[in-house]
C-alpha cells in the first residue's frame, strides 16, 4: 500500500495503518505524509514507534525540523519518487487531504507512471 496524506488527511489513513497492526499483516505499507511544521503533526508518537513493515517520510510545507535535508515546500515528483513505491510495483495508491493536496498529488503519481485505476482519493475542503 502507498498512502499519502495531507495534514488531517492523515486521520483516515490511520485507520488502515492501525488495521493493519492490529491483523498482523506483515503488507509493507509507505506512508509519505505532509505537514505545515513538525509542530502542526498528528499522531506524531505512534508513527514513530517503530512499526515493522511501515515506512513513514515526511515532508514539510511551511517550517522544517532543524538539519532537515528538505526546504520547506510542498510535495512533489521527487517526494513521491524518493518515499514511495515505483509504478512498476503496481502499489494500490491511497492520498487523502484537502482539494488541492489530492489533485497534485494524485497528478504527480500518473505522471510517474502510476495506473489512475489504482489511486484512490478522498478530499475535503
Amino acid at each position: 500500500m502507498f498512502l499519502l496524506a495531507g495534514g488531517s488527511g492523515l486521520v483516515p489513513l490511520m485507520a488502515m495503518i492501525r488495521m493493519r497492526r492490529a491483523v498482523g499483516s506483515r503488507t509493507p505499507f509507505r506512508l509519505i505524509y505532509s505537514a505545515r511544521s513538525p509542530e502542526t503533526q498528528l499522531f506524531t508518537s505512534e508513527l514513530r514507534r517503530g512499526d515493522p513493515g511501515l515506512d513513514t517520510t515526511y515532508a514539510y510545507t511551511r517550517s522544517t525540523p532543524p538539519q532537515w535535508s528538505r526546504p520547506a515546500g510542498r510535495i512533489d515528483a521527487s517526494a513521491i519518487s524518493s518515499g514511495g513505491w515505483p509504478p512498476d510495483f503496481e502499489p494500490t495508491c491511497y492520498v487523502c487531504g484537502s482539494t488541492g493536496f489530492v489533485e497534485t498529488a494524485a497528478g504527480l503519481l500518473v505522471a510517474l507512471g502510476h495506473h489512475p485505476g489504482r489511486i484512490r482519493t478522498e478530499r475535503f475542503g
